[in-house]
């Protein structure tokens, strides 16, 4: 019997997926757990414009991830911290004062998440903090860090 998966089900496969079980197993468990539903042509249609619709959404996303890496490609954010002698920071610089700083200098809102910190920021420089973005697409954004006077 021909089933379309409405949840991921070990050993049988992914959901969306129109896969091939005995008769028995989908009447007795896929079916009335409501992980399968019956492969007939109006399930198949849908099932069909589910998936364009997913990937129409993953491409809309891929894009927006591109185009704000190409933003990101020549802004530079600016943040004063407390410094001691020889430019070395009290504390240190964070993610999210970096995603804050990009925020409210740039209007570029970027998860504290998805910045990605090599090493602590510790003391006054310039810095390339690298960003990933998602569906493979990453970016970088130049941090100058300042003693605040």
């Amino acid at each position: 019997m021909k089933v379309i998966l409405q949840q991921d089900v070990k050993g049988q496969g992914k959901k969306g997926q129109l896969v091939d079980v005995s008769d028995g197993y989908a009447r007795n468990f896929l079916l009335p757990k409501k992980l399968a539903v019956t492969a007939t042509t109006d399930n198949i249609n849908t099932m069909k414009q589910q998936e364009k619709s997913r990937k129409a959404q993953k491409d809309a996303e891929k894009a927006e991830a591109q185009a704000i890496a190409q933003t990101l490609e020549g802004l530079v954010v600016k943040l004063a911290a407390k410094a001691g002698g020889g430019g070395r920071l009290f504390g240190a610089i964070t993610s999210k004062e970096i995603s804050e700083g990009l925020a409210a200098q740039h209007g570029i809102s970027i998860a504290k998440t998805k910045l990605v910190l090599d090493e602590h920021i510790k003391s006054c420089g310039t810095y390339q903090v690298k960003c990933k973005l998602g569906h493979e697409v990453s970016g970088t954004v130049n941090v100058v860090v300042s003693e605040e006077k």
